[in-house]
């Protein structure tokens, strides 16, 4: 066993053997509220990497979280197995009740491995869930206002750098044509940039292709950051940026929908020293968090809709505290969501 982090709230194992559910619930934070974050279900190598993850998971939902104004703090939970091999209703509906068990601590939704059937599964057994389907009342596929909120995120960064608020005869290129990658591409052409594109599926590319014939398509990652672009979208894995790709990127702006974009801490300042404007991951990719979590008051989408529209104002602010304090944007990011969830923690200390 790793060694434990002292940072997080509380750490769950849950454990049904007649089902084969091994899992583990992480709650970070609860300062601003409830923690939310969604459940990964994947076949992890050993305890110690689905222990690793789910703690560096549940801290970045507590950021993100803060960042996009929620009153609900950060957690994840990961099942350790194969989600096409090990996945069944006893299973999740195994793991909805040890998440009703934590009282309304922790509010789960869908991440990698699960969808929203699968939340309307594991709803069976708890009320602590979201991202469920239409038809049970949830808000559906998150993938829409994900893409809406890095599309606001991605205007904010166009005008710190540029003077305008747009991405009309800009060159935008997307890694990743995805649920989230389909929706963004929609909006950029709508504002008049011009968009280059790969994606490693084939379905995908065809997609594309007949829908917006208009798009530019590349072989691969590599030649898309070294490409002519304004904006680099990284819309698929983490890890996007590394020594490597910063060094070829030709793109004066990241903004992209994919997690953990920086491969390893000290990135940022890479990028800064290319003068590349970075807007963070977990500040623009935080609209489909602000989606699902919508649904804890009954969903309604004009409203989340404009709770993801704030991601612009957030971003700039960030990217101002940035240029002011003389520090990258994320370490500036890191810095507010910090500030608010002390600021407003705080408040919990006076009874009513």
């Amino acid at each position: 066993m790793g060694v434990f982090t002292t940072s997080h709230e509380q750490v769950v194992y849950c454990h049904d053997r007649p089902s084969g559910l091994r899992a583990i619930i992480a709650i970070y934070s609860t300062a601003l509220g409830p923690a939310l974050g969604g459940t990964r279900f994947y076949p992890y190598a050993s305890e110690d990497d689905a222990l690793h993850d789910v703690l560096d998971l549940s801290r970045g939902m507590a950021y993100k979280n803060a960042l996009a104004g929620l009153d609900l703090g950060g957690g994840k939970a990961v099942i350790w197995g194969d989600p096409d091999k090990d996945k069944s209703e006893a299973l999740l509906r195994a793991y909805g009740r040890f998440v009703q068990s934590l009282g309304g601590r922790y509010y789960t939704a869908c991440d990698v491995g699960t969808y929203v059937q699968d939340m309307d599964t594991v709803a069976k057994e708890t009320r602590f869930v979201t991202g469920r389907s239409e038809s049970h009342g949830g808000a559906g596929d998150s993938s829409v206002l994900t893409a809406y909120g890095v599309f606001q995120g991605m205007r904010a960064a166009a005008e710190h750098r540029w003077g305008s608020p747009t991405l009309a005869g800009r060159r935008v290129g997307i890694a990743g044509l995805g649920k989230v990658g389909k929706h963004l591409t929609k909006h950029l052409i709508d504002d008049g940039a011009a968009v280059v594109a790969t994606d490693v599926s084939e379905r995908a590319v065809e997609w594309v292709q007949s829908t917006y014939p208009q798009v530019d398509l590349v072989d691969g990652a590599d030649k898309l950051v070294a490409a002519d672009l304004d904006v680099y979208a990284p819309c698929a894995l983490g890890g996007a940026l590394n020594d490597e790709t910063v060094a070829a990127l030709r793109a004066k702006i990241v903004a992209g929908a994919a997690n953990n974009q920086l491969a390893h801490p000290g990135v940022e300042k890479l990028l800064a020293e290319r003068d590349v404007l970075y807007a963070p991951d977990y500040v623009v990719n935080s609209g489909g968090v602000i989606q699902v979590a919508d649904e804890i008051d009954g969903f309604n989408f004009a409203r989340a809709q404009q709770r993801a529209g704030r991601i612009f104002d957030t971003t700039r602010e960030i990217l101002q505290l940035a240029a002011a304090e003389g520090v990258p944007p994320a370490v500036a990011a890191d810095r507010l969501a910090e500030r608010r969830m002390a600021d407003v923690g705080r408040l919990r200390t006076i009874l009513l």
